[in-house]
């Protein structure tokens, strides 16, 4: 039974045009699978890597490279991704304590999801946003100078 819906395979599809051979679609296809079931199964990457013209082996080794995706499903994504940056702007102005605190609050651990499935608790090395630290990722949208006193705040947004 296929776990990619027809509408996935149609949007990897539609990147074939935009790319120079469908090898390099590997890597949008993924985040299209990612962002869908909050993880690629091994199935997934079968059919992806049939879709590209691939072994399952090379969409895997590309996937394998970047540790942002999740394999399994009982490691899959919440809802929202939030990423605490860890960079050195930010442990200066409080970022390992940022991750403590939220880790706290959420009740989870990096690397892990609330127990309501809806948040992710992620770290980065960096994210780039130096100018504003500490600073985060919801999905993909910047949120700098997250002081103690916002937390709650961000919590409860990233809540509803």
């Amino acid at each position: 039974m296929a776990v990619l819906s027809e509408e996935i395979k149609q949007k990897i599809r539609d990147h074939f045009p935009r790319y120079p051979n469908k090898q390099a679609v590997t890597l949008p296809a993924l985040h299209l699978v990612h962002d869908t079931h909050r993880y690629v199964s091994l199935e997934a990457i079968r059919e992806i890597a049939e879709l590209l013209e691939l072994s399952p082996a090379e969409v895997h080794d590309t996937m394998s490279f970047y540790h942002f995706f999740r394999e399994k499903e009982e490691n899959r994504l919440g809802r929202t991704r939030l990423w605490v940056c860890r960079g050195l702007a930010c442990m200066l102005r409080g970022g390992e304590e940022l991750l403590t605190d939220l880790g706290k609050k959420l009740d989870t651990v990096p690397g892990s999801r609330t127990k309501d499935d809806k948040i992710s608790l992620e770290f980065a090395e960096c994210i780039g946003a130096c100018e504003g630290a500490p600073c985060v990722l919801i999905n993909d949208e910047y949120r700098l100078d997250v002081t103690p006193d916002k937390q709650d705040g961000l919590i409860a947004e990233l809540r509803q």
